[in-house]
């Protein structure tokens, strides 16, 4: 009797629709500008604008802000008939541009905030709309493979827009470079949409669109185990948040030996997150693979362990002043996103009815929005205080809560 053979790993790829290979490229692109600017902006806007870590942490947060009023039109337009995924997607990619513009011309603290309200108002449109495309055009058996293909192709451009950015800061100091790309990457995001991404929302009456959706709004937030998920997901967003805002300040003027120049240079910060980044890469499909044998809420208490040992690691990297420390940190870090990021949004996914999955999946990005709100604010806080030792340590404990309420949504469920 012949034994049943596992499908190759060529195969399980060719699952995957075409349309999510397309957009995947289009993100691919899209990331190369935003890896030009997320770990540099904090750097640029204090040590050559001459803004206060606190003001900086302000406008980041400023932006998340806009994000949720962006968050929440865009979950209503990506469910309408008359605007849809792709007009969505449109509109966020050709607002983002501009918002990358404004901050690539800032000057002062007011400028900032302009421009990060701006961004963040496109973010807000945009994630629920890339999202429900992905969850239209596939099925519960390969939908986290679907959410992990999307966001390899984000880590993958990201990785190459920060090593492009840290030839550019070292070859020419000239950090409003950065900004000017991903101003162009979104453009260039805008044609592939505009392209090569058909509509994928399927409305039978368009009739019934009148009042729709404040219901669908109610109806989301009446789910209990949605709102179980929402406070989980706003501790794992506010924890990603310290990667992009407050760690690399935090290399960059902290960790020093008694006061004198950090141990890290911007060459330095920079080969640190692509290490990170070559992480995620290389981990994202064999992560998904592996845990897509459990269910959401056990694989997303194997990112929160991964967090903890994470913030426990850079709490050694600025007792012990270790390059070696800061290096484990974003290397485990890297697990604990591609092990946090597809299993988030296919849960959300999983619980919306197909009619309402763009609020749904606004839902779950406005938990980004408060995380990126709480995160940068609360950590430059902590950078102008002094008070980062204690801060990393207490984020490594604050994941027992973290998994005692993944417990408890996994009870609700079952």
């Amino acid at each position: 009797m012949k034994l049943l053979r596992k499908p190759s790993f060529p195969k399980w790829l060719f699952a995957i629709h075409p349309q999510v290979w397309i957009l995947a490229i289009g993100r691919f692109l899209s990331e190369v500008g935003t890896g030009f600017t997320l770990f540099y902006a904090p750097i640029f806007f204090v040590n050559q604008v001459g803004l206060s870590a606190t003001e900086v942490g302000f406008a980041l947060g400023s932006g998340s802000v806009a994000g949720i009023f962006g968050r929440i039109l865009g979950g209503s337009l990506t469910d309408s008939p008359r605007c849809g995924r792709r007009r969505t997607l449109l509109l966020a990619t050709g607002i983002a541009a501009i918002g990358s513009s404004v901050l690539a011309t800032t000057h002062s603290f007011i400028t900032l905030i302009i421009g990060n309200l701006i961004y963040g108002f496109a973010t807000g449109l945009y994630w629920p709309s890339t999202e429900a495309v992905v969850a239209d055009l596939t099925v519960n058996s390969n939908r986290r493979l679907s959410f992990a293909i999307t966001r390899l192709a984000d880590n993958l451009g990201m990785g190459m827009g920060i090593v492009l950015a840290g030839i550019v800061v070292s070859t020419t100091n000239n950090y409003r470079l950065l900004f000017t790309a991903d101003a162009i990457s979104f453009l260039v995001f805008f044609v592939v949409i505009w392209i090569a991404i058909s509509e994928t929302l399927v409305v039978e009456d368009k009739k019934l669109e009148q009042g729709q959706y404040l219901n669908a709004w109610v109806a989301a937030l009446q789910n209990q185990k949605l709102c179980i998920f929402v406070v989980v997901n706003i501790i794992f967003t506010t924890y990603i948040s310290q990667l992009h805002s407050t760690l690399p300040l935090y290399f960059k003027n902290y960790v020093n030996i008694q006061g004198a120049k950090s141990i890290f240079s911007e060459t330095d910060i920079s080969a640190l997150f692509a290490w990170h980044l070559v992480v995620a890469i290389f981990a994202q499909l064999p992560v998904a693979r592996i845990l897509n044998r459990f269910s959401h809420t056990q694989a997303l208490t194997v990112s929160a362990c991964f967090w903890a040992l994470g913030f426990g690691l850079v709490w050694q990297t600025g007792a012990l002043v270790s390059k070696e420390m800061a290096i484990a940190a974003l290397g485990v870090f890297a697990i604990a996103i591609v092990s946090y990021t597809p299993y988030a949004v296919a849960l959300v996914s999983d619980l919306a009815p197909a009619s309402q999955r763009g609020v749904y999946l606004s839902i779950n990005s406005l938990c980004w929005a408060c995380g990126y709100f709480i995160g940068p604010i609360l950590g430059g806080w902590v950078l102008d205080n002094g008070v980062t030792g204690t801060y990393w340590i207490s984020l490594a404990f604050s994941v027992v809560i973290t998994i005692m309420i993944l417990q408890y949504l996994q009870k609700v469920r079952s």
